[in-house]
């Protein structure tokens, strides 16, 4: 008898994977700070650098050190970082960020272990930490999405520390990698420091899961409002229009600061909202991906 995963992963394969094939291929030319095929620019040094990669001509013309940089269309090592605290179970039943981060795991364990990529996961909730060592094959895809059925039970009280949670991407991937960060990115810690960290030594993605109760306080009078985090409980009157206006203004803010915090960090951050197609959010964020590249 076919288990959760395996039925959640034939429906991606013949629903998402299939639109997927070819407009992958090649997507994941990864700009590498060291040794590749394909000359493709220069730019400045960043404390971190291999120093034997400086251009010393460029450097003593614009006095200021610079990096070749390259392309190596090479296999990968792909470590996924799965946000599981409590703020991901936000959304209609079936169709929560919860659910939405499995089936983009499931995808894109499937696609890059298809193109021969060695496919991690590390699984994070405040106080645990599941880490599913690198593979390649379909059932290793499997195994990624019977840990996830596994963290989806229980989840603790305590607000995420964003920065434990791509700390433990730095120790786990020791070589240069793709690193894929899925996660609703609420929650608190000096999480860009960490993430320009992981920028300086890995090619970093961001891929922000959104549901629109992150975003949208219903008119619906007296409500009570819980902070997915922490528990806590509020009654609130979702109609007064302060209330709203200072419930739009902290979302903006927040947007505001993880927009500039991936800018500072050079990390590219997708938008997946859960009520959108999955297929057509991923081919956009291939072909932005792309465009950025050239």
């Amino acid at each position: 008898m076919a288990t959760a995963p395996e039925k959640l992963l034939l429906r991606l394969e013949w629903k998402v994977v299939r639109k997927l094939d070819g407009r992958l291929q090649g997507a994941h030319r990864t700009a590498h700070r060291g040794s590749g095929i394909d000359f493709t620019g220069l730019r400045a040094y960043s404390d971190g650098d291999d120093a034997r990669h400086i251009d010393w001509n460029v450097t003593a013309r614009l006095d200021e050190p610079h990096l070749r940089v390259f392309t190596e269309d090479r296999e990968l090592t792909v470590w996924l970082v799965l946000d599981r605290s409590a703020s991901m179970a936000a959304g209609r039943p079936g169709r929560g960020k919860h659910d939405v981060l499995a089936e983009l795991a499931l995808v894109l364990a499937r696609m890059f272990g298809r193109g021969g990529n060695r496919v991690g996961a590390l699984l994070f909730d405040t106080g645990m930490l599941r880490v599913v060592p690198p593979g390649t094959s379909r059932r290793h895809a499997l195994r990624i999405g019977a840990e996830l059925v596994r963290t989806s039970e229980a989840h603790g009280g305590s607000t995420t520390d964003l920065a434990a949670m791509l700390d433990a991407a730095g120790r786990f991937a020791r070589r240069r990698a793709l690193i894929v960060v899925l996660s609703d990115f609420i929650g608190e810690g000096d999480w860009e420091r960490s993430l320009q960290r992981l920028a300086r030594r890995h090619e970093v993605v961001a891929l922000r899961i959104v549901d629109t109760a992150d975003d949208v306080l219903p008119e619906a009078g007296l409500i009570v409002v819980e902070d997915a985090e922490t528990g806590e409980q509020l009654v609130v009157d979702s109609a007064d229009p302060l209330l709203r206006v200072r419930f739009r203004a902290a979302v903006d803010a927040r947007d505001a600061r993880l927009t500039a915090g991936m800018r500072r960090a050079r990390v590219p951050v997708h938008r997946i909202d859960t009520d959108r197609d999955l297929a057509e959010a991923l081919v956009e964020v291939v072909a932005r991906t792309q465009d950025r590249s050239r």
